[in-house]
């Protein structure tokens, strides 16, 4: 397992307008020389323990949508023609990055709960919740991890000997650990009042209902869609968030009512350099761009307001570069720079699947009525369908018009076993094994207990 070199710690402190964001200077903290020895500690190593989960999310958004059907290829990055082209390597950085970053997350969380619990002097309500903050993040980097790789190692310690020769674990152990540590930060987290304000606890940092949406949507990924349509409309009875009137907030600014978990970046800090910023690869570079289908699917009435998540630009139409891109995703100087892991529209797709799949089609407490939620706020035509699996199938484009371009088509389309169907005619490249990314070569080259295990076709 790769050593974590660093962990940049960052402040985010959201003002009463809900939008700027003050952030002090980055503080570099030697994974090797991280302190958790008094209660004056703790606040800096909780932030670091953020900042890595911010680290994970704009190649999380890419394994989600630049793997499926989303994009094609506009630029001159090999990584990026690899999506394009659906011709991944073990060898692609994204999916080195990808790696790196949820291990740094799975590090810095579990030394926290190694460490925090001998620690004198912390307030028990502040150890209570930050240890509930490690255990979530420990669970969420293992959930994207072993849905994109497979079967991963299972880290357990901050032994870092030990963490280099780990082998892959079965996924249904991951899994376990997963739900074990999700239950675990649930207990503890703190609750936030229906009705709040403060975007800055709502949305930046881990409260209850923030695990509740995590679970809501783990449970899907399980198919206990039972347990994932209870959790969601605890979310959505919750009262802390809201749809917004106007799907074009949801493209154009940070915080906004109905995000649950968001991860921010400052005029300071916004990564507009970096091989995975969304906004160079999306807007800047143009290295990708939304695929022709797509734009079709977008610009259809059937979207309504949603076709605001892509723009078009006469001014880019030339060759085989479409003219599009994606809106989501705008500079450091911008509202709309910031990444958002989880918000209210998911919880209602999601509740509406779980109920589609019960089959509880129709009335105040269907899968319809939830789907009309969203297509009300969108301005799209009501749908009125009876059949169960007509909506199951309008979920899955829901989840389209919706939720384009914020991580979650790839993952989709495995879940639910449409992937070959669907991405077979979309790239005549498409086969099976592109269901997983590759374990990055690096970590088979370095890890012992990693070689010859590569997942198949790679």
């Amino acid at each position: 397992m790769r050593s974590v070199r660093y962990i940049t710690v960052l402040l985010l402190v959201s003002l009463a307008s809900c939008q700027t964001v003050l952030e002090p200077d980055p503080v570099d903290l030697l994974v090797d020389e991280l302190v958790l020895n008094e209660p004056n500690d703790v606040q800096p190593v909780r932030l670091g323990m953020y900042n890595a989960l911010r680290g994970t999310a704009a190649s999380t958004i890419i394994a989600g949508d630049f793997t499926a059907d989303y994009i094609q290829f506009n630029g001159t990055f090999t990584d990026n023609r690899e999506f394009g082209n659906k011709q991944i390597t073990a060898a692609n950085s994204v999916v080195n990055t990808l790696w790196g970053a949820l291990y740094r997350t799975i590090y810095v969380a579990n030394f926290i709960l190694e460490t925090l619990p001998g620690v004198a002097g912390v307030p028990e309500s502040t150890r209570k919740q930050v240890l509930a903050e490690a255990h979530f993040m420990r669970a969420w980097a293992n959930f994207i991890g072993t849905y994109t790789y497979g079967d991963i190692p299972q880290v357990t310690s901050t032994n870092q000997a030990a963490n280099r020769n780990i082998g892959r674990t079965a996924r249904a152990t991951i899994l376990a650990s997963v739900l074990a540590d999700y239950q675990a930060a649930l207990a503890d987290l703190p609750a936030v009042a229906a009705g709040s304000t403060n975007v800055t606890t709502n949305a930046t940092y881990l409260n209850k209902a923030t695990c509740q949406a995590a679970l809501a949507r783990f449970y899907l990924y399980q198919r206990n869609w039972a347990q994932a349509e209870t959790l969601a409309g605890q979310v959505i009875a919750s009262g802390i968030y809201a749809l917004e009137t106007n799907y074009s907030d949801v493209v154009l600014k940070d915080f906004t009512r109905e995000s649950i978990l968001e991860v921010g970046y400052s005029l300071s800090d916004d990564p507009g350099t970096t091989a995975t910023s969304l906004n160079n690869l999306l807007v800047g570079r143009r290295e990708v761009i939304p695929s022709n289908q797509l734009i079709t699917t977008l610009v259809s009435t059937e979207a309504g307001t949603r076709r605001e998540t892509i723009g078009f630009n006469v001014q880019n139409l030339r060759g085989s570069d479409n003219g599009w891109s994606v809106r989501k995703y705008g500079t450091a100087s911008e509202d709309n720079n910031n990444i958002v892991l989880m918000r209210l529209a998911e919880m209602y797709l999601i509740r509406a699947e779980a109920r589609a799949q019960q089959g509880k089609i129709t009335g105040a407490a269907g899968a319809v009525a939830d789907l009309n939620v969203l297509r009300t706020r969108a301005n799209a035509p009501a749908i009125a369908l009876t059949a169960q699996a007509d909506v199951v199938l309008a979920v899955e484009r829901e989840r389209v018009y919706e939720l384009a371009f914020e991580g979650h088509r790839w993952y989709d389309l495995v879940r639910t076993g449409r992937a070959q169907a669907v991405m077979s005619a979309f790239s005549p490249n498409w086969t099976s094994r592109f269901e997983l990314w590759p374990i990055p070569q690096s970590e088979i080259q370095q890890n012992p207990a990693l070689a010859g295990k590569q997942n198949p076709g790679y």
